[in-house]
């Protein structure tokens, strides 16, 4: 029997979400720049632009492969410990980036790449530990105000390569070493936010409740697979986060290619950039509130829908900038709304024993469906122009309209 009474699980919940908010926000800010930066220094180690795109596919597959093993460590030791854990290991990671441009290494900067990835498995956790404890309330909303606290960091963070670099100089780092000072500083924050601000666990908590052994394994792949056999929206839910993850990925890496290639300047691809980062992040606790009122599935449908509107605008209005910015935006949308919903449906249909199992099964999938689509998004630009990977990219949404009309079958709004 818990000795939790409901008054405190509601203190203990609302305060959860307030700790896993900080410590997104805090994570987002050495993570901004990640990418730029770590695409430049690929290019300057290697000595070709051919590596230019290793930064985003090392880190998304550091991040697919640590996502697993986080979950099992969450379910054996709790949340705060897993996600400190994954956020030292970015910590590791900044700190390779740095050695890697003192070394002139590329192989170094691979690992630190690789490592690196463990941040965005974190932040990808950390969303679903804000629906650990049971309590009643509106759960999407508490997941979506985790993805939300992202924006802050996803915004400010490109913004501070440029004193990065600078501090970076004075110490004596190399020009593009600098900018991973602010990495580590936030990913030390972020961990001491974990480290000391969840307590109690939320995971352990639901785990006394549920009268689960505090040390019982928690299988990986398998595990995950069994229990999606056994209950269809949970893997409708993973299916949706993955595939909705590669639409997003296809269009938004092949965006500032496009755009560059038609006379655009870099500030009019940042501006592109920045409103379909907003649109990912800013309106998430929309798309929460959504959720609770009307059901998941409903707005993982509206998402899809977003996400129809925004190819077509973008796809057919691929030579008019303010047309692609527009389908930019509700990219961005249609992806919060799809990765809101979906989240929050899996967190619904699972108990406390299988929901770390297929978390980290969905977390994993849902960066290699990401890697994928960034992978292949380039040949089909190169083939068939922007508006024919537009065309491309509907394939997925129109999947999941399809797996969405038998949703009522399995019994879910």
């Amino acid at each position: 029997m818990s000795q939790y009474q409901p008054a405190q699980l509601q203190q203990i919940q609302k305060r959860t979400v307030r700790v896993l908010a900080t410590g997104q926000a805090l994570g987002g800010f050495g993570l901004g720049a990640t990418l730029s930066v770590g695409a430049l220094m690929a290019v300057e180690l290697s000595g070709t632009p051919a590596w230019s795109g290793a930064a985003a596919t090392i880190s998304t597959l550091g991040s697919a492969i640590s996502a697993i093993p986080l979950a099992n460590l969450a379910y054996r030791k709790g949340r705060r410990i897993a996600l400190a854990f994954g956020a030292s290991l970015a910590i590791a990671g900044a700190s390779g980036m740095i050695l890697a441009a003192a070394m002139r290494s590329f192989p170094v900067e691979i690992l630190a790449l690789f490592l690196l990835g463990a941040a965005s498995a974190v932040s990808l956790q950390a969303r679903f530990a804000a629906a650990d404890i049971p309590v009643s309330g509106p759960r999407g909303r508490d997941l979506s105000l985790v993805v939300w606290a992202t924006t802050l960091g996803a915004v400010i963070g490109p913004n501070l390569i440029a004193p990065g670099e600078t501090i970076g100089l004075a110490l004596g780092l190399p020009h593009l070493g600098g900018p991973f000072l602010f990495t580590i500083l936030a990913q030390l924050s972020s961990t001491l936010v974990f480290w000391f601000g969840l307590r109690p666990d939320p995971l352990l908590i639901a785990k006394e409740i549920a009268g689960l052994p505090d040390r019982r394994k928690n299988p990986g792949v398998r595990a995950a697979l069994e229990v999606i056999r056994a209950n269809p929206l949970a893997g409708y839910a993973v299916l949706t986060i993955a595939l909705s993850h590669m639409v997003m990925v296809a269009v938004m890496s092949m965006t500032p290619a496009h755009l560059d290639s038609h006379g655009h300047s870099l500030a009019e691809v940042g501006l592109t950039i920045s409103l379909h980062v907003a649109g990912m992040y800013a309106f998430a606790p929309v798309f929460g509130v959504l959720t609770d009122r009307l059901g998941p599935v409903r707005v993982i449908v509206a998402g899809q829908l977003i996400y129809f509107g925004s190819l077509l605008l973008a796809g057919l209005g691929q030579e008019d900038y303010w047309l692609v910015m527009g389908g930019l935006f509700l990219l961005g949308l249609g992806w919060s709304a799809s990765t809101v919903a979906a989240s929050a449906l899996l967190t619904q249909v699972l108990g406390t024993a299988e929901k770390t199992k297929v978390q980290g099964f969905s977390d994993s999938l849902m960066n290699l469906s990401g890697a994928f689509g960034g992978a292949v998004s380039g040949s089909i630009l190169l083939w068939f122009s922007f508006g024919g990977l537009n065309a491309a990219a509907l394939a997925p949404v129109i999947f999941i309209v399809i797996a969405t009309s038998f949703s009522r079958r399995w019994q879910v709004k």
